[in-house]
């Protein structure tokens, strides 16, 4: 079996456990009551919970595909498989809310599976090294803390929809610095315990994912679903596919002419994204959390 078929079924299970778990525990968020809601906001609540477990666990299972599939293949070809969790999400995000699905996102649903497909297929992603070197992570530190912090501190001064699209900015870019970070550490595990122990990518990672999971959950918090999860959404697939090309060495195998059609399709890959995602946090019905 090709090794890309394999990369390919992992990171669309991944998708798949991701919206699953994504939709699972957004709803069951959304549906704690103002009063029960603490200092650390609705987590105290919805721990109690079954159902936000099962929604964790599936989406922990999604991390592990994502993992497994980032260890087999390239950033480039895994991230925008990722991004399809949205497409997989709307009939569950309709089916909850009772409703039909529309034209429109019908429309964006083929456009996302479409710009997907052209940047797996005809783009040909190419792997690169396996980790970034340590001159890397020095580059992205110094870029990636001072527009973390910027964002952060701007959320501050800010509220409603501007408060949680910053901080899903903040959140998604993150997740992307975590994926790259993940691919590192899977290739630490092949090595055995001690080097996996010894690694900072090991310890990076966790500190990257705690920041990444409370800056999200901030924003949602925000309570403008509708700004806080597009920008998480396509900030993730575009910061880690842009370190994979800068610092794994990863590049899709085209000329200059079909670079063109790969411009056009990750546009549109950008669009439908956020179009979905707008859709989706749409159907999740909003409860007034203070900030």
């Amino acid at each position: 079996m090709p090794q890309t078929f394999v990369v390919v079924v992992l990171a669309l299970g991944a998708a798949l456990c991701i919206a699953i778990g994504t939709v699972i525990r957004q709803r069951t968020a959304a549906q704690v009551p103002e009063e029960q809601i603490g200092a650390l906001g609705p987590i105290t609540t919805l721990v109690k919970q079954p159902v936000w477990w099962i929604g964790t666990v599936v989406g922990i299972g999604g991390y592990a595909l994502q993992a497994a599939a980032l260890g087999l293949g390239s950033l480039l070809l895994v991230q925008p498989l990722l991004v399809l969790s949205l497409l997989f999400a709307l009939p569950l995000g309709a089916r909850f809310s009772h409703r039909a699905i529309s034209t429109a996102e019908w429309i964006w649903a083929a456009a996302l599976t479409a710009s997907v497909a052209i940047l797996v297929v005809v783009g040909d992603p190419k792997p690169g090294i396996e980790r970034a070197e340590a001159r890397h992570w020095a580059v992205i530190c110094l870029i990636g803390i001072p527009f973390v912090a910027v964002c952060v501190l701007a959320a501050r001064r800010s509220s409603g929809t501007r408060k949680a699209l910053l901080l899903g900015m903040a959140g998604g870019a993150l997740f992307g610095v975590a994926a790259v970070l993940t691919k590192g550490v899977v290739h630490l595990v092949s090595r055995g315990v001690v080097p996996l122990l010894t690694s900072v990518e090991l310890y990076a990672l966790i500190a990257v994912a705690v920041c990444a999971i409370s800056l999200q959950q901030s924003a949602f918090q925000a309570g403008a679903l509708q700004a806080s999860l597009p920008a998480t959404t396509v900030m993730e697939p575009v910061v880690a596919s842009a370190l994979g090309f800068l610092v794994l060495g990863e590049y899709l195998d085209a000329d200059r002419d079909v670079g063109v059609v790969l411009v056009v399709a990750t546009i549109a890959m950008i669009a439908a994204t956020v179009a979905l995602a707008r859709s989706s946090a749409n159907d999740e019905p909003q409860v007034s959390i203070p900030t």
